[in-house]
């Protein structure tokens, strides 16, 4: 039998339609991706005010960038596993009401190091993500899923635009030296409330469905040997960014710690990767020697081919809006810092239409043939944006940025209209994974931005982009069903092509 998720429903996505329970979830829980994004990225339009309270230099604020993105790799992985396990309406409950008090500890913070250690766990905040994708994938059909996940992607990250067009009228309003800490603060409190109401309203699955979970936790199983390694091969780069991000945060980069420091983390870092190599054999040996149900099996290949298009899709974004503001302001005389930010914030603000668009792109024209336009396009628009100089005509130089972001963000949407149709029981480990991968993406690009011109930059995510495209090539559509086994020992079919 399939879940109530997998039975049809022919009808397109009726967003006002609040008589559906499963749209009144799909409200429910993009808003709470929404609310992560304004808290994780609060500090962004605010840091002047940051920066003065508080007597920072130039170094300690790209200090405190960096720590903003450095937990969220390791979080992405762990909140999966715990979602998959104890399921979406407990895990984001617990993540909003966790960010509300980390958001309200940052906003008070009297010392550079307490701001430093709650910006670090603040990168917490941004495995939220993760839990929308494996609650929407459960109410959803597979005809509806790739549009219902770009809804939540594309107007959960618009979290951040918010946060840049609110907070600071916010702290206005507020007004006084710390007109800022109240404004970072209220969401936090807004954050808290809404944990209770999601809690009270949100469901892991519609009635009468199945919640499939994982036969075993501590690390992703896989059906194969040749998964098993492969598995073990993806782990490395997540380790290796954190490296990296260890090595811009010493005296080679922002010299927020000494050098043996960085070394320290270094060890750590290899130690925890050993580990981690040593618990996923032991998880999947013991199945793979004994033979895995033709019925549990699923393709790692799939997976690992969606990190590397999420590197490439949001990894390029999260660089890009990173750094666009100064490249408008470095590249174009005349421009006020106000008028390059507001001409950079299109890419970002494009995510309320593009992300959704490839969702639906994905369930109309098919998995593999969206993924193959979309990145090439994505690869094309970045190669435009290396042709940009000051000789540029600016509103060209705006459309091609926008249009660029549009294959970025419907990438996106794309990359994540495939997830919950892998395996439902882990649905949350493949998207955190998947978004983990999007974050590795952010810190390589960025660290290369450190080191060549604008132009070259762009060209990099360019060729990446191309890497992507390769991989996609060898993409399988989801097609006919994926089976899961209840607790109870009962067989499901669930519909997903």
């Amino acid at each position: 039998m399939g879940t109530a998720a997998s039975g049809q429903d022919n009808g397109g996505i009726k967003l006002l339609n609040f008589a559906e329970q499963k749209i009144k979830m799909l409200h429910l829980t993009w808003f709470a991706f929404f609310l992560t994004f304004v808290i994780w990225f609060a500090h962004a339009p605010l840091l002047i005010h940051i920066k003065e309270a508080l007597a920072l230099t130039d170094a300690q604020i790209k200090a405190l960038l960096i720590l903003n993105v450095a937990m969220t790799i390791p979080a992405r992985i762990v909140v999966g596993m715990l979602v998959d396990r104890y399921g979406p309406r407990i895990i984001y409950t617990v993540v909003l009401f966790i960010s509300a008090l980390l958001c309200i500890g940052f906003a008070f913070a009297q010392t550079y190091a307490a701001l430093a250690m709650f910006r670090f766990l603040l990168g917490f905040v941004g495995a939220g993500f993760v839990i929308g994708i494996r609650l929407v994938g459960e109410w959803f059909p597979h005809h509806q899923v790739g549009t219902a996940e770009g809804i939540y992607g594309g107007w959960g990250n618009f979290g951040s635009a918010a946060a840049a067009m609110t907070l600071p009228a916010l702290a206005l309003t507020f007004g006084g030296e710390d007109g800022w800490r109240y404004a970072i603060a209220s969401v936090g409190v807004i954050s808290a409330v809404y944990a209770l109401v999601f809690y009270y309203f949100a469901r892991n699955t519609p009635k009468g469905s199945v919640y499939f979970k994982p036969k075993k936790t501590g690390a992703m199983v896989v059906t194969s040997w040749r998964d098993l390694y492969l598995l073990m091969l993806m782990n490395i780069p997540m380790h290796l960014a954190l490296g990296m991000l260890a090595w811009r945060l010493s005296p080679s980069g922002v010299n927020l710690f000494s050098i043996n420091m960085m070394y320290a983390l270094w060890a750590l870092l290899a130690v925890l990767l050993v580990l981690q190599t040593q618990q996923t054999w032991r998880i999947n040996a013991e199945h793979l020697r004994t033979g895995v149900p033709e019925a549990d099996k699923y393709s790692f290949k799939q997976v690992a081919i969606l990190n590397v298009a999420y590197f490439a899709t949001f990894g390029s974004e999260l660089a890009v809006v990173s750094m666009l503001p100064l490249y408008f302001l470095e590249t174009f005389e005349g421009l006020t810092a106000i008028e390059a930010g507001l001409l950079a914030s299109g890419f970002a603000f494009m995510n309320l239409v593009s992300r959704p668009m490839g969702g639906w792109f994905s369930d109309k024209f098919g998995r593999r043939k969206s993924m193959l336009i979309l990145i090439a396009g994505l690869a094309s628009g970045y190669f435009v944006m290396g042709l940009m100089d000051s000789h540029w005509w600016i509103p060209l130089a705006v459309f091609a940025t926008m249009a660029c972001s549009f294959f970025v963000q419907a990438g996106e949407g794309a990359v994540f209209a495939i997830v919950p149709l892998i395996k439902r029981s882990m649905t949350g480990q493949i998207a955190g994974m998947a978004g983990a991968y999007g974050n590795v993406g952010a810190v390589i690009y960025l660290t290369v931005l450190s080191y060549v011109s604008y132009s070259n930059f762009f060209y990099v995510i360019a060729a990446s982009a191309l890497v992507g495209l390769f991989a996609v090539m060898f993409l399988d559509d989801p097609k006919g069903h994926i089976t899961e086994i209840g607790e109870d020992g009962t067989v499901h079919r669930i519909s997903v092509g």
